[in-house]
């Protein structure tokens, strides 16, 4: 039982990078776009990498290589004459994970449905609502938003198997955003914080045992060029603490969570509609939790009303 225990702690940080809970990176998240906008975003995301125990559990080599793709939708509407919009995401999970527990090398394969994911932004300063007509005349000074972030537990989970893509519990992530634009650069910075819910089913014994996170405090910043209209790249990096685990009200001060990523976005259009974005990333400082490498490649078809 305990073997299995220290196994499903493994798996669940593993899988949870994959999750892009604390370690976002998306510049121009807060960016407008006329109102009845529409976006269908295919993502295919790569991670290879391990996890950083910190010396909480007898686990060494901690490794998971894992593919998700994504399936998006993105809406721009008015909310109360301000600018807002809708995304919704649907991940799926594909991997190989291997650990030395006691000396012991375990390996699994999984594939399945991770949780769900939601998001509404809306902006509270320096653009409205607007029409595509009166968009087109508009150009981007300062602005200020506000999200929240929600992650359903929607994905694969059951407290009789050792690895779950899916995380059993609710999480939510409210958010301000702020970017400016300086001719051909835009600066972006977005702080928020990540609030889960329990746990009730954290693994399989004699006794299911609840399990919590402490909350999570999360930055991010980026800063991009557009080299011609909607052709721009960007750097990208952020910061995020916190997320201490308890288990049957147990916390384990050992598994808070300090840690970075950097990386480089770039988006290409290809056509009136349709567009590439790939980006990179890897840990610069992980104290705790997964330390990987991903690359990411999307397309993404837009268009405004309906289609036509």
């Amino acid at each position: 039982m305990r073997l299995r225990f220290l196994l499903t702690a493994f798996i669940s940080l593993l899988a949870g990078a994959a999750r892009l809970a604390a370690q976002d990176l998306a510049p121009r998240a807060y960016v407008i776009t006329p109102v009845h906008s529409n976006a269908v975003t295919i993502t295919w995301s790569f991670f290879d990498g391990g996890v950083n125990f910190n010396g909480t559990v007898p686990i060494a080599n901690a490794t998971g290589t894992y593919y998700v793709p994504i399936l998006s939708y993105y809406h721009s509407l008015s909310f109360f004459g301000r600018s807002a919009n809708l995304t919704a995401s649907l991940p799926y999970g594909v991997g190989n994970f291997k650990g030395d527990v006691f000396g012991q090398t375990q390996t699994i394969y999984r594939s399945g449905l991770l949780d769900s994911i939601f998001r509404f932004s809306v902006n509270l300063l320096g653009a409205r609502a607007m029409q595509p007509n009166e968009f087109a005349s508009w150009k981007q000074k300062r602005l200020l938003g506000v999200s929240l972030k929600m992650v359903a537990p929607t994905g694969q989970y059951s407290p009789t198997k050792l690895v779950n893509w899916g995380s059993n519990r609710w999480a939510f992530k409210p958010e301000v955003g702020y970017s400016e634009r300086w001719g051909h650069w835009v600066l972006d910075g977005y702080a928020g914080v990540w609030f889960y819910t329990q746990n009730p089913a954290s693994f399989d014994g004699p006794v299911v045992a609840p399990q919590a996170e402490a909350p999570i405090g999360a930055f991010e910043g980026h800063l991009s060029y557009d080299v011609k209209t909607r052709l721009w790249m960007s750097l990208d990096a952020n910061f995020w603490a916190g997320g201490i685990a308890s288990l049957s009200g147990v916390k384990n001060l050992q598994t808070k969570q300090t840690g970075s990523r950097i990386g480089a976005t770039a988006s290409i259009p290809i056509n009136k509609h349709q567009s590439i974005k790939a980006s990179y990333s890897d840990g610069t400082y992980i104290r705790f939790g997964g330390n990987y490498q991903s690359v990411s490649v999307a397309w993404q078809y837009s268009w405004i009303g309906w289609p036509k």
